[in-house]
């Protein structure tokens, strides 16, 4: 394994990290067999980071579960994990909601502990204003956080000024060779590596946008190139190859993946991708932006939805339908209705309340996104006749 040091205080970190969104799951639950398995086969191979949140279905649990299960684990490992920014109203809420997550974890120290989802320097200084500052201090001097950093989601001109607004450990952003100039960016990147802040990279595959999802063009162009067909050691590559990256985040649930990204990692140095391969990512990425009409990462914020609409599931299918040809599109629209299931709900049951909306960590307007999707994959009469369907087979 490939270790980057964190600047602030010395601290090797595994290149690679375990991101802990995404954890296997069976009928729905997490998969805590195949849990285990993972994250033992992770730190196996020198991973030294897990990163969870509060917010993260089950995911806290899993990974207190298997701790418990093996107990050197936790120990061979920094564990992230974060407050939920949005929920924390009052002074009272830091301290229930770290208990909380220390609590699912079986740990009562976090490595790293971020501000989940801040959107702009407003959004920090909302929780300053709740006495944020004395509480991280306080909770620092305790042993309760060892370090403090924030996850950021916002426009790039927010990102510097939230950099400075207080004596942060280290920062996490979305960073992939689609999203140069979205979000915090390159020009964050390099801010934040010149404050002499650790940067974790989150989304390096743009949850699959760059992986198996994507469009066949750019797969073309990879191979027009001579680049080996495999987009996600490319694209995992591309993060790497900026010195001023100290760890990449992966959503990995199945050990193939685990192997082949822990294999990817030992080899990925700064400055070590060639000009082709440079190339080859300038000419991907036109193509790829032409097919990717939605920015949904997958993430599942804004779920669930009021009137049972799997709204990323609707955005996959509609990018898909650019990406790959609108009949695959529209084959996945079926299934991401639950037409499968016997419990059918499509885009055009959105109601356009805007639950939704502020969830969102990619800003994207889902109501009116949600309509762009019933315009090219909804056909006339598909919503009656799946639930006619389903009707007549329940008798």
């Amino acid at each position: 394994m490939q270790f980057r040091t964190d600047p602030t205080d010395g601290n090797k970190l595994s290149a690679l990290g375990f991101g802990c969104m995404r954890l296997p799951t069976t009928a729905g639950k997490i998969d805590l067999a195949a849990t285990e398995k993972l994250l033992r086969l992770a730190v196996d191979r020198g991973v030294n980071y897990l990163d969870t949140a509060y917010i993260y279905r089950g995911s806290e649990q899993a990974l207190g579960e298997v701790f418990a299960r093996n107990p050197d684990l936790r120990e061979r490992v920094n564990l992230a994990t974060k407050l939920p920014t949005p929920r924390c109203e009052a002074a009272d809420d830091f301290d229930r909601y770290l208990q909380a997550s220390q609590t699912r974890l079986g740990t009562d120290r976090i490595d790293y502990y971020l501000i989940h989802n801040l959107t702009s320097a407003q959004s920090w200084r909302r929780l300053a204003s709740l006495g944020i500052e004395a509480w991280i201090a306080r909770q620092k001097a305790a042993g309760r956080i060892v370090r403090i950093g924030f996850s950021y989601h916002g426009p790039e001109a927010d990102f510097p000024v939230l950099l400075d607004a207080y004596d942060w450990d280290f920062c996490q952003i979305q960073y992939n060779y689609l999203n140069e100039h979205y979000q915090a960016g390159t020009a964050g990147l390099v801010a934040a590596a010149e404050r002499g802040l650790p940067v974790f990279v989150m989304e390096p595959l743009l949850g699959g946008k760059l992986a198996a999802e994507l469009p066949v063009d750019a797969q073309a162009i990879l191979a027009d190139a001579g680049i080996p067909a495999d987009p996600v050691r490319l694209a995992l590559r591309w993060v790497w190859d900026h010195p001023e990256v100290t760890m990449v985040l992966s959503g990995m649930n199945a050990p193939s993946q685990v192997s082949e990204n822990a294999d990817t990692a030992c080899e990925a140095l700064p400055n070590a991708l060639t000009s082709a391969e440079r190339q080859a990512v300038e000419l991907a990425r036109a193509s790829i932006a032409e097919s990717y009409k939605v920015p949904c990462t997958g993430c599942g914020y804004c779920m669930p939805c009021p009137k049972g609409v799997n709204i990323p599931s609707c955005f996959a299918a509609y990018n898909a339908s650019f990406a790959h040809g609108w009949y695959q599109g529209m084959q996945q629209y079926v299934t991401a209705s639950g037409a499968m299931v016997g419990d059918a709900h499509f885009a055009s049951d959105c109601v356009q309340c805007g639950a939704c909306v502020s969830k969102c960590p990619q800003h994207i307007d889902i109501p009116g996104s949600l309509a762009s999707v019933k315009r090219r994959l909804q056909v006339p009469g598909l919503p009656a006749f799946i639930r006619l369907g389903t009707r007549l087979i329940s008798r």
